[in-house]
Parts: structure tokens; sequence; C-alpha cells
């Protein structure tokens, strides 16, 4: 793959689809870690550090997508209030 942070943000997209969960889970992470060749690519980096940036882009992502359900809720709020207006 090549770079670290495609693993990260490969592993946080995948739990958040797999889980829907905000919260990292220690034994997913760490079958993630194992089964996708990031220990290969990457031998001096432990699972700790994984989980805790993994953690950290997953807690971001959802952040990310939470401000864009607002903005589009607040958007269609608006529309839907100028057309009711005269």
């Amino acid at each position: 793959m090549g770079r670290k942070i495609d693993y990260i943000e490969m592993a946080a997209t995948e739990y958040w689809q797999e889980t829907g969960k905000s919260e990292l889970d220690s034994l997913w992470i760490a079958e993630f870690f194992q089964d996708y060749g990031e220990l290969n690519d990457f031998p001096r980096h432990n699972l700790v550090d994984f989980y805790s940036l993994v953690q950290k882009a997953l807690t971001i992502n959802i952040e990310k997508a939470e401000k864009l359900v607002r903005l589009q809720r607040d958007i269609s709020s608006r529309a839907a209030k100028s057309q009711r207006k005269p």
C-alpha cells in the first residue's frame, strides 16, 4: 500500500462501515493490523500506536460526517421555509 495514513484511513472507514460504532474495538483493530499487511510494510509500527491513530481518524471522520448532516439539514430547512413564504 505504501503510506501509514492509507492503512489508518482504510481501517477507520472500514470499521465505521462494518460496525457503525465510534469506539474502536481492540480485537477488531488487532485483526486488521495483522490481516491487512500493515505490520509487513511498517515492522516498527506497534499495535498500540496504530490503535490510537485509527481511533483519532475514526473520531475525525464521524465528526465530519455529523457536521455534513447538520449542514444539509440546515440547507433543507432553509429551502423549505423559503418555499412556504408567499
